[in-house]
């Protein structure tokens, strides 16, 4: 069963390596790791499965420089449920999918055949064609669609499937042929003689590119690529709670491969669009209230705007500028989490820059009151106390 956000351990604790660590040191930690759980090497050991599945989840993410910057800001949210996976999920995928994704770290020797005795003796070959490219596209999100959640449909420029030889390259059913070479396995199997004994290796076969066929006539169309340049729409369900940076993933979304070979990802980089009165604090919203005067004196009831629509704030009598009142639960979700943060309203007492006569006049005779003249309670914080004690 796959495990919940809270319950994942961290990506440099299970390579056992620092958060500086260096690609190659990650690249080494993971050989190691997946050395030591290989399924060959700890058969019918459940455990042993599960860690090389974690292992190899924590290497995709550690050494990708995108997808690790992402983790060191974002944690686990970063790849959220409501990224479809957020780009991998090891203890979704099967253990060819691993071999296959990772092989150049142990090169074909070791993951395709020098523990071939064992599940995969029969022959892994690899699957056909070539495996398409990621993708990128930029996503704007406003504050409402941050709070709740949207699904947004968007038209992706992309190689897709070749609808005239239906992936496969080949002019008709008659224009591939099984691959002489390897007999349609993919691979080419050796047998040597060491010191050690006999050892078996196993290599990509060079004819047929580890395909398993040939094609001796090329799709007029797509010239024996298995794919075309076109358009395909795309429908993205973004989560509550993402931010600004964040990224997200759709497998299967991206370039699609050369003939018959898997697509890539669509990665969905997330822009926060700008709000006309609010502004975000990690997963608060800060609103600056103006008020006058005469109501910071007499106290008022007001309207202001949230992130769902527009909310009533009493302000008592005698309110200072720089107050700051709090509207608990009304910030941000916490990415696949049920935190939710507060909306913070700071109170400006407005100066008129110019004052008729009369005002004037009225302004002067309060001047020399003692009642208007600045006494601040030694209890009252200071302006520093008040930002550290809001976003404490």
């Amino acid at each position: 069963m796959a495990s919940t956000m809270s319950e994942k351990r961290d990506y440099y604790e299970i390579l056992g390596v620092s958060k500086g660590a260096s690609s190659d040191e990650i690249k080494k930690a993971y050989r190691k790791v997946a050395m030591q759980f290989h399924p060959d090497r700890n058969p019918g050991d459940h455990t042993a499965e599960e860690k090389f599945k974690e292992a190899a989840e924590a290497y995709e993410i550690l050494s990708d420089a995108d997808k690790r910057a992402q983790y060191d800001r974002f944690g686990h949210n970063a790849f959220g449920q409501g990224s479809r996976g957020g780009g991998f999920s090891g203890q979704g995928m099967n253990m060819e999918d691993i071999f296959s994704q990772f092989g150049d770290i142990f090169g074909d020797d070791m993951f395709g055949s020098f523990f071939s005795a064992g599940s995969r003796s029969g022959g892994s070959r690899r699957s056909r064609g070539v495996r398409g490219t990621n993708l990128r596209v930029r996503i704007k999100v406003n504050f409402e669609e941050i709070a709740k959640g949207a699904s947004k449909t968007i038209k992706v420029k992309k190689y897709i499937k070749c609808g005239t030889c239906n992936g496969s390259g080949a002019k008709d059913k008659n224009s591939s042929q099984t691959c002489r070479t390897c007999g349609g396995n993919g691979q080419v199997r050796r047998v040597q003689n060491t010191f050690l004994g006999q050892m078996q290796t196993v290599t990509t076969c060079p004819d047929c590119n580890g395909e398993g066929t040939v094609i001796t006539n090329k799709c007029n169309v797509c010239k024996g690529e298995g794919r075309v340049y076109g358009e395909e729409m795309v429908t993205l369900e973004i989560p509550a709670g993402v931010q600004e940076g964040m990224q997200l993933s759709m497998s299967g979304k991206g370039n699609m491969g050369e003939r018959g070979g898997g697509a890539g990802d669509l990665i969905i980089l997330i822009e926060e669009e700008a709000h006309p009165f609010l502004y975000r604090e990690g997963l608060n919203v800060a609103f600056d209230l103006y008020i006058s005067f005469p109501d910071a004196v007499f106290g008022t009831q007001t309207e202001v705007p949230t992130i769902d629509g527009r909310a009533k704030i009493k302000i008592p009598p005698g309110t200072q500028s720089g107050k700051i009142f709090r509207l608990k639960g009304k910030g941000f979700p916490a990415i696949n989490s049920r935190e939710r943060g507060d909306q913070l309203i700071q109170i400006n007492v407005w100066t008129p820059q110019a004052v008729s006569e009369a005002e004037k006049i009225s302004l002067e005779r309060l001047q020399d009151s003692e009642n208007f003249k600045p006494k601040p309670d030694k209890n009252d914080k200071t302006f520093w106390e008040k930002i550290r004690e809001t976003f404490s």
